[in-house]
């Protein structure tokens, strides 16, 4: 899910990020490798589903918050903090100083039990 406002680029981009961040804590992220009718391989792919779905920054929060108490879900935040920084122990001394309230997201990315997700995305437009 990524913020409403962002330009589509920056849409994209936080996307991609929340994606690869999630794939990385899964096991499963990667279907099998496939060959072509030519004996060409092609490296597997994500074999789960992946609706990128807009929301409003509150409801980005709103989100967030609901996600992370339930122990089935996965949730990883992409901060307006990280976005912005143009290197990573930037953002991380950034963060270190800005209070959990204080943190908009560009986007947020939930992972778990299909239904679970749904049941939390179910209302928000597709990108």
């Amino acid at each position: 899910m990524v913020d409403e406002t962002l330009p589509t680029g920056h849409a994209v981009n936080a996307a991609a990020v929340l994606g690869l961040s999630v794939g990385a804590r899964l096991a499963d992220s990667l279907g099998a490798d496939g060959k072509d009718a030519s004996g060409g391989v092609h490296p597997g792919l994500n074999p789960h589903p992946v609706p990128v779905v807009t929301a409003g920054r509150e409801q980005l929060r709103e989100l967030r918050q609901k996600a992370a108490e339930r122990p089935d879900l996965l949730v990883v935040g992409f901060s307006e903090v990280a976005r912005r920084a143009r290197a990573y122990d930037d953002y991380l001394a950034t963060l270190a100083e800005t209070p959990a309230e204080d943190v908009d997201y560009a986007g947020i990315a939930v992972y778990g039990p299909r239904n679970r997700v749904t049941a939390l995305t179910k209302r928000f437009p597709l990108l």
